[in-house]
């Protein structure tokens, strides 16, 4: 990466650009061009990517828009885990690493080749299918952080099972309403897990579930912590004693492009999980070439995703994406911040990564602590910076470039979904000159757009509704088990357009900025602001460490904007200080964005994935009671949400 230009680009370097896979603005418009003009041919051209058994689909795509049901590659035969782990032990990869596990303590490490990894999933399909899990069925998977994760999905892709995640730090409820909603055979939990250096009970959660009425009639338990637990005879077993008898050949299942590959639930407008069903096919085709485009691996390298597998992002960017294109992939089982506040420095430089991806979340808390914690660190090997789940601002943006990436590393600001599967937006950081807090550009294949409300298409520089054209291979079929909610959650709005219910701008560079979620867009006086926009122009203070902006009700404007503020270590609270960020808002997006209330507080209410809850901030700026709040239990602390009642403005 070159320094910032007189425009307040960065530059990719003359080095970097001779291993990115799209190499120059004249080539990405080249192939988007093209991608656009026959988009079937383009995603036809991508399924060299991965192996097939065979390519008999009559149509590549279909698409029924009265019934919205669409298909990729229908008729084609072919396996997720065979594309994996089995071409690649062909191709000459078996002793090259796969994963990396580095677990919470930093002597506990496992790296598996890819042979290694091709034997465990073999083994554990085979305990599968000894407890009755065939081709359809559904595994529901309550695990930490741990080899056996990964080795679970494999093994379900390889025999033709459908698998549910569910996150490790969900509550029992929403552990429950998961399961039950997608009816597994098996579920494979853990007696408990790590965090932080506490154990956490998992297998105690899995049992208060199994009181109540489901379909599970197998746990498989992983000895993971060494807690006393209770198992149900009958019904309950050990992962080590089932595989230490589990045959070590399974053959992969010959699966249909559109047959199932996973559930995974993500939260509705209604409290009630939604589950989006991917396929085999389509998804993986996604996640092979948007890992290869956007992150340019090269072998060799070590690539890392600080996800968690129980979100989207790490199923397509810790497992599925990088071990499809042979790259070997570290998991992480902790937090940044234990032992100490320089635990992601101190893997990356054990593991000499390359490619380093994680949240906006994490980089403002880690920039809270102090460079100090970073510049200790040798961080030399990193060649590439990510970022991914929510806009990044500008200030964090040079931050992140300067501090964790020396000034040399471009920086990947991705935008995609839960329901996309794969990136759709992303700098092609060895081809374009890189706009601080901007998405840039859609992939190849991908035609967004975005429309004001009454359906006409925004010029360069107006906000609005994102959607995306036409339907790609790795997007969601459909809502488990709720297919007009699938209709009517993203087609109705404007038929023949995916909504993908954030909001976004395109400036005269054609260069995308996105806003955050649509909901999280406040109307003062008729017009629409973005949290997005007035949080990054907080966290642009010296003074910030992280903001959350939700609306409260005003007789006058119709939503007014409350601020919650977190400050960095070494500066506290005032009036001043408070008069200085309502007018670093008013300076930077406006008069018309002017807080009307700003509290500071010492934290934010945050789930144990980094996401700050801002329904509950809502509820809270709005004047909610403790016991009006509803479910807490998925926060990290809920005890800051007492602190906050209290401190309300």
């Amino acid at each position: 990466m070159t320094p910032e230009n007189s425009k307040g680009q960065y530059p990719p370097s003359d080095e970097y650009r001779k291993y990115a896979f799209i190499k120059s603005e004249e080539e990405y418009y080249r192939i988007y061009d093209e991608s656009i003009k026959d988009p079937v041919a383009y995603w036809v051209k991508q399924t060299d990517c991965i192996d097939w058994f065979s390519k008999d689909w009559k149509e590549a795509f279909t698409w029924d828009k009265k019934e919205n049901k669409f298909t990729w590659f229908k008729g084609g035969k072919m396996n997720v885990t065979y594309n994996c782990l089995d071409r690649h032990v062909k191709n000459g990869l078996k002793n090259t690493a796969a994963i990396i596990f580095q677990g919470e303590e930093d002597d506990d490490v496992k790296v598996y080749t890819y042979g290694q990894l091709l034997h465990e999933v073999e083994k554990f399909s085979n305990v599968l299918k000894s407890k009755g899990v065939k081709k359809g069925d559904r595994v529901a998977v309550y695990l930490p952080m741990v080899p056996e994760l990964p080795i679970t999905l494999l093994a379900c892709a390889r025999i033709g099972a459908v698998h549910s995640v569910v996150f490790a730090g969900f509550s029992s409820d929403s552990v429950y309403n998961r399961v039950v909603d997608c009816t597994p055979k098996v579920m494979v939990t853990s007696d408990g897990s790590y965090r932080g250096g506490k154990k956490i009970d998992m297998k105690g959660k899995v049992n208060e579930i199994l009181e109540k009425d489901t379909s599970v009639t197998t746990v498989v338990v992983v000895k993971r912590t060494g807690s006393d637990i209770v198992m149900e005879e009958g019904r309950d077993v050990w992962w080590h004693e089932e595989m230490a008898k589990a045959p070590i050949r399974c053959e992969p299942e010959v699966m249909d492009a559109e047959d199932p590959l996973f559930l995974l639930y993500t939260s509705g407008t209604t409290g009630k999980p939604k589950g989006l069903m991917h396929t085999s096919g389509g998804y993986l085709v996604g996640a092979c070439t948007s890992f290869r485009n956007v992150f340019n691996y090269a072998p060799g390298q070590v690539y890392w995703c600080t996800a968690d597998i129980g979100w989207i992002t790490g199923h397509t960017y810790i497992l599925y994406g990088p071990l499809s294109l042979g790259a070997t992939t570290l998991m992480f089982e902790g937090v940044p911040n234990y032992p100490e506040n320089d635990r992601f420095w101190q893997v990356a430089e054990k593991w000499k990564v390359d490619i380093f991806y994680t949240a906006p979340t994490a980089i403002r808390m880690i920039r809270k602590t102090g460079d100090e914690w970073i510049t200790r660190h040798d961080l030399s090997s990193i060649k590439m910076l990510g970022s991914v789940g929510e806009p990044i601002d500008a200030d964090v943006w040079k931050w992140y470039h300067k501090t964790v990436g020396g000034g040399r590393c471009p920086i990947a600001d991705t935008w995609w979904q839960t329901e996309t599967g794969s990136i759709l937006i992303s700098p092609m950081t060895g081809a374009f000159n890189l706009k601080p807090a901007s998405a840039m550009k859609p992939l190849p294949g991908i035609e967004p757009v975005i429309y004001k409300e009454d359906k006409t298409e925004c010029a360069a520089g107006e906000s609005g509704n994102l959607y995306i054209k036409k339907p790609f291979p790795s997007l969601a079929r459909t809502i488990w088990n709720d297919h007009e909610k699938f209709v009517e959650t993203y087609w109705t709005a404007f038929p023949g357009h995916y909504l993908t219910g954030d909001g976004a701008r395109v400036d005269e560079d054609g260069d995308y900025w996105l806003l955050g979620r649509v909901d999280d867009v406040i109307s003062v006086a008729g017009h629409r602001i973005g949290a997005a926009e007035v949080e990054a122009a907080l966290i642009s203070h010296p003074a910030v460490a992280e903001a959350a902006v939700v609306p409260i009700p005003d007789e006058i404007k119709g939503e007014a904007i409350y601020t919650f503020v977190t400050l960095k270590d070494g500066f506290e609270e005032s009036e001043d200080l408070k008069k200085q960020l309502i007018d670093q808002v008013r300076n930077i997006v406006g008069p018309i964005a002017t807080p009307k209330t700003v509290q500071i507080a010492n934290g934010l209410p945050k789930t144990r994935s980094g996401k700050i809850m801002r329904r509950l901030l809502r509820k809270i700026a709005g004047g909610s009671k403790k016991d009006e709040l509803g479910d807490t239990t998925t926060l990290i602390d809920p005890g800051v949400i007492d602190v906050l009642i209290k401190g309300r403005v």
